[in-house]
């Protein structure tokens, strides 16, 4: 059987923790920041757990895992 490609896209955005969660950055960080509160600023700062639905679909792009 042949190898499975990795999404290019998703080596960028995505990381993989030990136990197998996966984080993310957040979105709605880049344009019309004056429209939202200080508070949703800063609470969408660093990284997110995803949600274990999108957290499956994340790891189907990533078949063998992140490179290191």
């Amino acid at each position: 059987m042949s190898k499975l490609k990795t999404k290019s896209s998703a080596k960028k955005r995505f990381k993989l923790t030990a136990t197998g969660k996966v984080l993310a950055g957040p979105g709605r960080k880049r344009h019309n920041l004056s429209q939202r509160t200080q508070k949703a600023k800063r609470q969408n700062r660093g990284t997110q757990v995803l949600c274990p639905m999108d957290a499956r679909t994340v790891k189907q792009w990533l078949p063998y895992g992140l490179p290191r």
